[in-house]
């Protein structure tokens, strides 16, 4: 009896310690520290997007750029007097100044009220949260308790992000490797309802798709023409395409109904409907917005948790851009 007594201790012990990988966020994590944090980023958040509207699309493509590399630890923020940070390889040069200047604005602000309290990685997820709803998207409770990340390398960056090109295998394959389902997968490429690229990013759907097909078949051939229109072979290439040719400023299920339409910008988006496996799931969130938004909020704390840093690893840094020694 006495040993199956501490076989039983010795269960709940491992389920404890098994459950507390996922479980070290807590929603009310600064409850007592700094009780205000979610209202003053809130605040730091709407004065900058009172300034531009691109703080809503490049803070939220901040976050997944930082999670996917390295996990969620504001490790995309970090400047470097030699140009080998995170932020400088090639696939982060595109991210929009106004993201990393809402996370700075809003750590002063916190600093103000609660110095050397909050971390990077934590004022980022909240206002990446802040962001969506701004743009008329859903709310949700923001787990915190991330510190900020010691590493920031351009060198680990190539091979972990997700690139236009991809097919449905290669988007599963990256996503699972944190976590994250195809419905996951699906449901965060509705944040593409927001933003813009460079024409650069998707020419060869219109020019040099294949020798049978230069523009790719599976664009709406009237939206290919439009394309063609704004980005030509001799495009600036600092010219850029809203995501969204419908509602470009509004968070909703409109990019659902665009890969329906044969609208979807990237390869990889329109992938999403061409490949019978996931069709079934871009349908539904097009015609339901409310299963979209749920998947949406469900896939964005699991995002969140990714890699995260937690008890004494990593740092609260003072200043986002730069460690503390």
């Amino acid at each position: 009896m006495e040993r199956l007594r501490s076989l039983y201790v010795l269960i709940l012990a491992i389920i404890v310690i098994l459950g507390g990988a996922e479980g070290q966020l807590e929603e009310n994590f600064y409850s007592s520290t700094c009780p205000n944090v979610e209202f003053i980023v809130q605040q730091a958040v709407a004065t900058k997007f009172s300034q531009t509207f691109v703080t809503i699309p490049a803070t939220l493509r901040l976050f997944l750029h930082d999670c996917f590399v390295e996990g969620c630890d504001a490790s995309v923020m970090i400047d470097s007097p030699d140009g080998d940070a995170e932020k400088d390889a090639e696939d982060n040069l595109s991210l929009a100044g106004d993201g990393f200047d809402t996370v700075i604005k809003a750590k002063e602000a916190v600093e103000a009220q609660c110095p050397g309290v909050v971390s990077c990685a934590d004022i980022l997820a909240i206002a990446t949260r802040d962001v969506v709803v701004l743009a008329g998207g859903p709310s949700y409770n923001v787990e915190l308790g991330r510190r900020d990340g010691l590493i920031s390398k351009a060198s680990r960056v190539a091979g972990n992000l997700p690139e236009p090109e991809f097919n449905l295998k290669q988007l599963n394959t990256m996503f699972a490797s944190h976590n994250l389902s195809q419905f996951d997968m699906i449901a965060l490429s509705g944040a593409h309802t927001l933003g813009f690229s460079h024409c650069n990013r998707f020419s060869d759907r219109l020019y040099s798709f294949s020798p049978s097909n230069p523009v790719d078949p599976s664009l709406d051939p009237d939206y290919a023409k439009q394309l063609m229109e704004m980005c030509p072979q001799d495009v600036d290439p600092s010219a850029i395409v809203d995501m969204d040719p419908v509602t470009p400023q509004t968070f909703d299920n409109e990019y659902y109904k665009n890969l329906v339409g044969g609208k979807g910008l990237f390869t990889s988006d329109q992938v999403l409907f061409t490949d019978e496996s996931s069709q079934g799931t871009v349908n539904d969130f097009a015609t339901n917005s409310f299963d979209f938004n749920g998947a949406f909020v469900s896939a964005m704390r699991k995002l969140g948790r990714v890699g995260v840093k937690t008890g004494d690893e990593g740092e609260i840094r003072l200043d986002c851009t730069m460690f503390n020694s």
